[in-house]
């Protein structure tokens, strides 16, 4: 299949069509865009290819209007809440609004980066004021064109109306007498309560494109002429090649050369199929650098960590309060540890990258979530300016944090740049598994000391990561709400890749603090709900130095859940409760277990989110839902294992996720108070993992302290997930 390229040239002869057209720029790279940013640009202009800004809304003659979406699309369905925020603003068919995925272009992006859940939170009002601005040019069109005032004037789906006489004008009616008028300087922008399109229901853009196959992922793209590449990477972190013998891979069928450079072998070739055969028959021996660390090994690691007295190696993260005379003095002391296994990123579509290194210029084609990035270290590979690379975006076959990294976009440079021919790498689901960049192995220490009335004095935490940088959040929920605390971070450096993945840290951070939280309530004699509730209210009458979550906006989302799930009022039903701040956004969820036949089985996971305004409903409720399954299938199964600085789980037969028939019902709801996005792809998988502990508790009597949940002895012959 051939991707079909949809590049700036293509759309500028879109919309320069010969009848004219309005085509409006708004600037993505000032925080607030003003509307002097702000540009008409005749169709003439667009032809010659000047366009001065970095954004482009269009309204051609035919009635369609044309956004492109500059942020990698990777199932956050940015591809179509964008552009809703536009047509929102500009009163537009939304049946009639086209959309287009632009290249990278630092010029005329800003934040081209899916990561973070900051995309809307980033472009909201600027989109916003892109919209509006557009509308007010074709009133004031069609005012002129009626010689009427502006202000007597409405528009409704692509069409501007004067009631008074009865006369109407399409937009693409108005859109050349439109380019004509002068960019206003101010814009009002709609009360939200007058939206329309925003928080309803409306598909993904590429929903049809695809259910019928067509080529939109980087494993779609072909090039004629281009090769095909697989890597041998070393089977073990910290192992390099010692011998090789390529030589009856070289004579294989469809084989072009067989390449060594850095610590990778490369078999280049003319398909997929030829090219994986040949990777076969080549031998290699590797050799260890240094001792090849086995997950035994981070076993006593993390034991040794958390009892270090050594300042050099113990980072403080926070420390309000005397702790150490708190805890001495405490009538009640709760002490738990946590840990987490590595995770691998498993996105459905492997690692892969089209690369064609030439001598005036690189082009680069695929999938990622930073490609400025991975343009850049490019750049510093080649010892070549930026400005020589072009990089096309395709749509992202997932990515859940692994394509923030460009390990892959650099082979596929270095490789073509060997070979002086285009090259595409693309990795197996075993290169993905056994080379890939994980989430990092935790483990955690909580104490809690308690006064004789049952409240939480003192708080102490501490993590231990390997390559996980801060493995704690120092300043989320309950600091702040705690007279005397402490939080510590240690870090394990090691040749094991790790990197962000979803919800980086708090994935399993979330878990351990409210399961423990749980058991602390518990020690208090109080709800697990109620007890956080009067935290949160201490943190607001008498807060205790920085408060870094909104108090108000926790409190919501915990009432909301509690409401909608009937918190306490079911019987025969044990109910588990967690809540979360990450991301801007908050979640309550609490999770439904009934026992069946002698075993748990989990029933339902009810989630209250606040995420302020919910752009595309449809989408929203799909990223809860996809949360809550994705923090729920590694809490249960999820788990990588190491022998000798080799993954032992190398494909889905040994590494386990979660299966349909294991889904629970998941009722979703979203607190209403009318405040900008904050984002909600990350938000709503960190409190699965407590609510479902916390629930299984109740059920089993039973407290879990690591994940996998399936791998505990206090689970084991528990089929959690399977209803009956």
């Amino acid at each position: 299949m051939t991707l079909l390229k949809t590049n700036r040239r293509d759309f500028l002869k879109m919309a320069a069509t010969a009848s004219g057209g309005l085509l409006l720029g708004f600037h993505w790279a000032a925080a607030e865009a003003t509307a002097s940013e702000l540009e008409v640009v005749r169709a003439s202009a667009l032809a010659a290819g000047e366009i001065p800004f970095n954004s482009y809304l269009s309204i051609s003659p035919d009635d369609v209007i044309t956004i492109f979406s500059p942020n990698p699309e990777l199932g956050q369905n940015i591809k179509t809440s964008f552009p809703m925020i536009v047509a929102e603003e500009l009163d537009a068919d939304w049946s009639k609004v086209h959309v287009m995925q632009a290249a990278l272009d630092t010029k005329k992006y800003e934040r081209q980066v899916t990561g973070g859940s900051g995309a809307i939170p980033h472009s909201w009002e600027r989109l916003r004021k892109a919209g509006a601005t557009a509308r007010h040019m074709l009133m004031e069109a069609a005012a002129k064109k009626w010689n009427v005032p502006v202000a007597s004037l409405t528009a409704e789906k692509s069409v501007v109306f004067h009631k008074e006489s009865g006369r109407k004008a399409t937009y693409g009616e108005l859109a050349t007498d439109a380019s004509a008028i002068a960019v206003p300087t101010d814009v009002k922008l709609k009360d939200k309560k007058d939206f329309k399109l925003i928080g309803t229901a409306v598909r993904n853009v590429d929903n049809k494109e695809m259910i019928t196959g067509k080529p939109l992922y980087g494993l779609d793209f072909y090039r004629e002429g281009m090769l095909f590449a697989m890597l041998q990477r070393p089977p073990a972190f910290g192992t390099k090649i010692k011998t090789i013998d390529v030589s009856a891979a070289k004579t294989m069928p469809g084989i072009v050369d067989v390449v060594t450079f850095k610590n990778n072998i490369a078999i280049v070739g003319k398909s997929t199929w030829q090219v994986n055969k040949a990777r076969k028959a080549v031998k290699v021996e590797y050799e260890a650098e240094g001792k090849l660390e086995s997950t035994a090994d981070h076993d006593q690691l993390f034991k040794t960590l958390l009892d270090s007295k050594d300042a050099t190696v113990v980072s403080v993260k926070r420390k309000d309060g005397d702790v150490d005379t708190a805890f001495k003095s405490a009538a009640k002391v709760i002490s738990r540890e946590y840990q987490c296994p590595f995770l691998s990123h498993s996105p459905m579509e492997p690692m892969n990258f089209f690369a064609h290194v030439r001598p005036d210029g690189v082009e680069l084609v695929g999938p990622s979530q930073t490609p400025d990035m991975a343009r850049n270290e490019t750049a510093k590979l080649l010892s070549i300016p930026p400005e020589q690379i072009t990089l096309e975006l395709t749509r992202l076959g997932g990515g859940f944090g692994r394509r923030l990294k460009a390990d892959y976009v650099l082979e596929a440079a270095e490789l073509s740049s060997i070979i002086k021919a285009p090259v595409k790498v693309i990795w197996t689901r075993e290169d993905d598994m056994t080379g890939g960049s994980y989430r990092p192995a935790v483990r955690y220490r909580f104490e809690a000391a308690l006064d004789a009335q049952g409240n939480l004095v003192a708080y102490k935490l501490r993590g231990v990561g390997i390559n996980a940088g801060n493995c704690t959040r120092e300043d989320n929920f309950p600091s702040g709400a705690v007279d005397h605390l402490l939080i510590e971070s240690v870090e394990h450096k090691s040749p094991i890749t790790t990197g962000a993945w979803r919800a980086p840290i708090t994935n399993f951070l979330a878990f351990a603090e409210q399961a423990f939280i749980d058991e602390v309530a518990m020690a208090a004699g109080k709800d697990p709900v109620v007890f956080r509730l009067a935290l949160l209210d201490k943190a607001k009458t008498s807060p205790v130095g920085a408060i870094k979550y909104d108090i108000d906006r926790m409190k919501a989302v915990i009432n909301l859940a509690v409401e909608k799930s009937q918190w306490g009022k079911k019987k025969g039903v044990s109910q588990g409760f967690s809540v979360y701040f990450s991301h801007r956004s908050y979640v309550a969820q609490v999770a439904e277990i009934e026992m069946k036949k002698g075993k748990p089985v989990l029933q339902k996971i009810h989630a209250a989110a606040d995420c302020g305004v919910v752009v595309n409903l449809s989408g929203a409720n799909q990223q809860v839902r996809g949360g809550v399954v994705d923090g729920l299938g590694h809490a249960l199964y999820g788990s990588l294992t190491f022998k000798d600085g080799a993954a032992e789980q190398k494909n889905f037969n040994a590494y386990r996720l979660i299966r349909m028939k294991e889904v629970p019902p998941i009722d979703v709801h979203f607190v209403n108070n009318g405040i900008d996005p904050t984002g909600l792809g990350e938000p709503a998988l960190p409190p699965t993992g407590g609510a479902v502990a916390n629930a299984l508790f109740k059920a089993l009597g039973k407290r879990l302290y690591n994940q996998p949940f399936s791998k505990q002895e206090e689970l084991k012959g528990v089929a959690l997930g399977e209803r009956m």
